[in-house]
């Protein structure tokens, strides 16, 4: 049996349209590149690096969102009835390029290890630092860590703050209370701002921000300081400073 002419053509064209591949046009190529791209550049942004600290098992992020990042992990503890209790483990995470430069500007040579008036130069600058506490205990209010085992109020008084020591400690967890309670790996951040403000935050929420050049010094002091709360903190804080310069 024949096939009309006209339905002959039609099938024909209809064969060869299903066979032919479908082809991107170059504007359309572009446009998948660039998502592809985007995707994983998003994907390279949520995988932050993590330091573990070794005494507590606590893993800090490398590098905060503002961009600081961590030169040293630490642990807080302390003695009672003979036992070693650990209270918080820390990370401190500095503004390194701004840190680079005070260091730069003071210091002409890069010694061997670091000196007490490379660490004063840190303590009495407005550097941006920021400190993450992570609880150890079971559970504790948040004024309760008003002040660190009176770390605090010593440093204020060393740094010649005696008549200020009471008000500033108090201060420094602001409008923390009792009622805030803090359990095992809740964080608080305490960060010191340009222009000498303290900034301090629990579990996410602000609860002080003090302008104050001798609350500055003294809160970066007992990290940093003659009388740290952990000496191999401070020396590997001290040792990302010599790498700076």
């Amino acid at each position: 049996m024949s096939m009309n002419p006209k339905a002959a053509d039609e099938l024909e064209s209809k064969s060869s349209a299903a066979s032919e591949p479908e082809i991107q046009t170059t504007g359309e190529v572009k446009s998948v590149k660039v998502e592809e791209k985007e995707t994983v550049a998003d994907k390279d942004e949520e995988q932050v690096g993590m330091e573990i600290d070794p005494n507590t098992g606590t893993s800090f992020p490398v590098k905060l969102e503002d961009g600081k990042q961590l030169n040293c992990v630490g642990l807080r503890k302390k003695s009672m009835l003979g036992f070693d209790i650990k209270i918080y483990s820390f990370g401190m995470y500095a503004d390194n390029e701004k840190l680079r430069d005070l260091l730069k500007s003071s210091f002409s040579d890069s010694p061997e290890k670091p000196t007490k008036e490379m660490y004063q130069k840190v303590i009495d600058s407005d550097v941006g630092i920021t400190v993450r506490l992570v609880i150890m205990l079971p559970s504790i209010p948040a004024a309760m860590m008003r002040s660190p085992d009176m770390e605090l109020g010593a440093a204020i008084k060393k740094l010649g703050g005696g008549k200020e020591e009471k008000k500033l400690t108090k201060r420094s967890m602001g409008e923390a209370t009792d009622n805030m309670k803090l359990t095992h790996g809740s964080v608080i951040e305490t960060s010191r701002l340009p222009g000498y403000t303290l900034q301090t935050k629990v579990k996410g929420e602000v609860v002080s921000m003090i302008k104050s050049e001798l609350l500055c010094r003294a809160y970066i002091y007992m990290y940093l300081g003659d009388e740290v709360l952990d000496k191999d903190a401070k020396d590997k804080f001290g040792t990302s400073m010599l790498k700076l310069l």
